[in-house]
């Protein structure tokens, strides 16, 4: 019963980290999803896709 806690705890940080985008190396000449960052003060750049 106490693994629980911490296998949901677990389960959420994995996730979470699979869902803080990262540049995914791709073969040459591929489509590579670059994701959405702040660029200069309170500018929001969306994620975009671009050719490697």
């Amino acid at each position: 019963m106490r693994r629980t806690p911490l296998l949901i705890a677990a389960l959420l940080l994995a996730g979470s980290l699979s869902l803080a985008g990262c540049v995914v190396v791709a073969p040459r000449h591929a489509r590579v999803w670059v994701p959405g960052h702040w660029s200069s003060p309170h500018v929001w750049v969306e994620g975009y896709w671009r050719y490697r």
